[in-house]
């Protein structure tokens, strides 16, 4: 087994559990009562602390796997046929993160709801794949380092100054830009500094990259994951305090209030570390089919949930009501159903696009027959209507 099928097997592997923890996730948040939200309660601490590690990891996969494909092609720059595909993949997601927020009711009424350009995942990781390739096209043919080094920059920048741009409201902008930037709108996610994981795991991907034939290329990055994890999840507050004592920065004492950012990094770290050590267990298929089909388990998560395009989802009636009995068991049935209902979507896949072209095929030669039979009834009528007016304007004027 080479370390290139390893690689993305363990990688594959992490999107499927980041998707999985998502789902229960949003799921038990969404619905469970208040009451039992006990900030004493150990159980509901460790599912809260690892609930909050999903979306970096998502992330920071999510750049790593579209890099992995982006850089592993001979060709380079705009030559890369990975850069047209990445564009319509960016493109993609944001169209579809738009789709899950429309609801036909409000169209029917003729009305667009604010919450429809709220901004969520799918369009972070959508605008995160154009962002990377804005990142690699100009710096593809220029010295190696140039590219990696750019990611870490822009990772850095994101998480330092966090507390800083984290209060802007980019009123200047349109709300339907600035919901990509603030959260005073109510959008979820926003790109900053939500980019940052995603420029560090395609900066980690350039690392496996160059040194996919080192030899000991797992008990390295094993070593030096964990050994990253730890210091920014123990140590990293620590040296920034240091930093701050000795040169005054106020970012980094507005950074020292919340370093959540760089901790869930070192969580990420770890998530890598484990994963890699695992790497021999995740070649089951059911796991590498769920790791490739994050896509359409969100899709079916987002319309179950919270009632994409009709509203009436569970999150509608169950919204946070429901027992620690009810909504756990319910969290482990929400996560099977939407991973079954995805695997089937894909089983059939091909075949649904397949019916969906030709019907769309069907219409456009239906609608191309009718317009040419309607051309000359048309021009009949417009003929007769002519005549007939004309006796009439002649009838007036007699």
């Amino acid at each position: 087994m080479t370390a290139k099928t390893d690689r993305l097997f363990f990688v594959d592997a992490m999107r499927a559990w980041a998707i999985l923890m998502m789902l229960q996730g949003h799921f038990i948040d969404g619905l469970l009562d208040p009451v039992f939200r006990d900030a004493g309660n150990t159980t509901y601490n460790i599912w809260l602390y690892f609930r909050g590690i999903t979306a970096p990891v998502f992330f920071t996969v999510s750049g790593f796997i579209f890099t992995y494909l982006l850089i592993r092609v001979p060709q380079s720059g705009m030559e890369n046929p990975r850069v047209a595909k990445g564009i319509r993949r960016g493109i993609q997601l944001l169209l579809i993160g738009y789709l899950l927020r429309m609801n036909l009711g409000g169209l029917f009424k003729g009305e667009i709801y604010d919450s429809f350009y709220l901004v969520d995942v799918l369009h972070c990781i959508g605008l995160s794949i154009l962002g990377l390739i804005g990142v690699y096209v100009p710096t593809a043919k220029k010295k190696s380092y140039v590219f990696p080094t750019v990611l870490v920059i822009i990772t850095l920048v994101l998480f330092l100054f966090e507390r800083v741009y984290k209060d802007w409201s980019f009123a200047f902008l349109p709300d339907f830009l600035a919901n990509y930037f603030t959260k005073a709108n109510g959008s979820v996610f926003t790109i900053i500094p939500w980019f940052g994981y995603t420029t560090i795991g395609a900066f980690i991907s350039v690392l496996f990259t160059r040194f996919k034939n080192y030899r000991h290329l797992y008990p390295a990055a094993i070593s030096i994951a964990l050994a990253v994890g730890y210091l920014l999840i123990y140590q990293s507050s620590n040296f920034f305090e240091i930093v701050y004592e000795r040169t005054g920065f106020n970012f980094l004492k507005q950074l020292l209030t919340n370093n959540y950012l760089f901790i869930r990094l070192g969580d990420v770290f770890v998530v890598f570390a484990v994963f890699m050590i695992l790497r021999r267990l995740m070649t089951n298929k059911t796991v590498l089919k769920i790791g490739a089909s994050t896509l359409s388990i969100y899709v079916i998560h987002f319309v179950i949930l919270y009632g994409s395009l009709t509203g009436l989802g569970l999150y509608r009636f169950f919204h946070h009501s429901l027992s620690p009995e009810i909504v756990v068991p319910g969290a482990l049935a929400f996560m099977i159903t939407c991973t079954w209902l995805s695997l089937q979507y894909n089983k059939y896949e091909l075949g649904i696009k397949t019916q969906i072209s030709s019907g769309l095929a069907f219409i456009k030669t239906q609608a191309i027959e009718l317009k040419e039979l309607s051309i000359p009834v048309l021009r009949e009528v417009f003929i007769r209507v002519r005549i007939f007016l004309r006796r009439i304007f002649r009838t007036v004027r007699s």
